[in-house]
């Protein structure tokens, strides 16, 4: 694949996890009642960093979880024969909490579709809302982000491709043509 821009470096990502952590707390009246769980893989240093954030802004730790969604998917028979599950840990009942769901893009909404099946097989949360770093449109359901770092139009010969320092050893959002 060949590199065709760079759309956001770590000053331009940090401030919109800013952004996007100020928005959580203004739409739910502060961090009460909330609690985050990242979509593996990059969705969970991205609500860990919301995490950070919020204690920042109003000194409360809002608890954060982690969710494999591999078992959910529509296309898992297409994935492998034995496909690789990883750990889902949410320390907390969701009983009650208002959910964000964090993750790094979104795209078709499948992704997205698939946590929140696996969230309601956890519990039934108050609410679940959803958090992501870059939409890139295109979507095939009726899903839809509440919390945008960025929108990002995009061709489907283009991937995105959101690196952060935790995984990939630097931050920054790039797009790729196939």
């Amino acid at each position: 694949m060949l590199e065709k821009a760079r759309i956001m470096d770590q000053k331009l990502m940090d401030r919109a996890i800013t952004r996007i952590s100020h928005e959580i707390l203004e739409k739910n009246r502060g961090a009460m009642d909330i609690a985050l769980i990242g979509i593996k893989r990059r969705g969970v240093p991205l609500a860990e960093r919301i995490a950070n954030k919020i204690y920042q802004f109003e000194g409360i730790k809002v608890p954060v979880g982690i969710l494999d969604i591999t078992l959910y998917r529509d296309d898992l028979s297409e994935l492998s024969e034995k496909p690789l599950i990883n750990t889902t840990r949410v320390p907390f009942d969701v009983k009650g909490k208002i959910i964000i769901l964090v993750d790094d893009v979104i795209y078709t909404g499948r992704t997205v579709r698939a946590a929140l099946d696996a969230v309601i097989d956890i519990g039934r949360p108050k609410a679940i809302q959803l958090a992501v770093l870059i939409d890139r449109g295109h979507r095939e359901l009726p899903i839809r982000p509440d919390y945008v770092g960025k929108n990002v139009p995009t061709s489907n010969d283009e991937v995105v491709k959101v690196k952060l320092q935790e995984i990939d050893g630097e931050d920054c959002v790039l797009i790729f043509q196939k």
